[in-house]
């Protein structure tokens, strides 16, 4: 099928959608359920090659293509957010990030910000999806702050976190403790600082140290100084 359009209309959604069943990978869909946990339909289609589907409708009007709102399986999904990750002005991104169905982690993660002079915007909009009620929303604000955990001054980021410490949704706590892992790798003294005072729940500090006590970027040392961290 031709991907490069300048103008995508229902026929070419309608046919683009039956291109992606006649794809599928019937020998994947299983695993891919119990991985991603979606409960939209799925076709199994490998994302290396939703990823060359995607760079293919970016040569063309890839703006006309999400216009459709095409939410019709799981692997839609994905390609929405990868056409997506081409957007810089950020509220024409958040625009199109509102009409993508998301209920599950993989559509989050494959999100990408280009941060880079719209730091405060980025701030902002992590703070509002932090706010929302949707679980993968809020998922989404985390994912945003990943992109700060180099920053010589890290307390507003540690201030945003403190907010979840009512948090119960588990996609969005394990969010919450894999960014905190990233922060003791990359930013040390400011992560050990802020574990004197935090306010993350048992379940996220915990899933937290376990992340660090894993990496191989983690020193020895550090890893049993996480210890007295542990909530039991």
């Amino acid at each position: 099928m031709n991907l490069i359009k300048e103008n995508w209309n229902n026929n070419d959604i309608e046919e683009f959608n039956k291109y992606l069943k006649s794809i599928k990978r019937e020998d994947k869909i299983e695993f891919a359920k119990k991985t991603i946990n979606t409960n939209m339909e799925l076709l199994g289609i490998p994302t290396p090659d939703l990823r060359k589907i995607a760079k293919e409708i970016i040569k063309g009007n890839y703006i006309s293509y999400l216009e459709k709102t095409n939410n019709k399986y799981y692997e839609n999904t994905i390609i929405n957010v990868l056409l997506i990750n081409n957007i810089n002005d950020i509220e024409t991104k958040k625009q199109y990030i509102s009409k993508v169905v998301i209920d599950n982690w993989a559509t989050v993660d494959i999100m990408t910000f280009k941060i880079k002079g719209k730091e405060k915007q980025y701030l902002e909009l992590a703070k509002e999806y932090i706010k929302n009620n949707n679980t993968f929303i809020r998922r989404i604000g985390v994912r945003i702050l990943f992109n700060y955990t180099a920053l010589t001054d890290l307390t507003e980021i540690f201030e945003i976190i403190d907010t979840l410490y009512s948090e119960e949704e588990y996609y969005v706590n394990m969010a919450v403790a894999w960014l905190m892992c990233e922060i003791v790798i990359k930013n040390r003294d400011q992560a050990f600082e802020y574990l004197k005072h935090h306010k993350l729940n048992k379940f996220t500090i915990n899933k937290a140290i376990s992340k660090c006590r894993d990496s191989y970027r983690v020193s020895q040392e550090d890893k049993e100084k996480l210890k007295e961290y542990r909530i039991k």
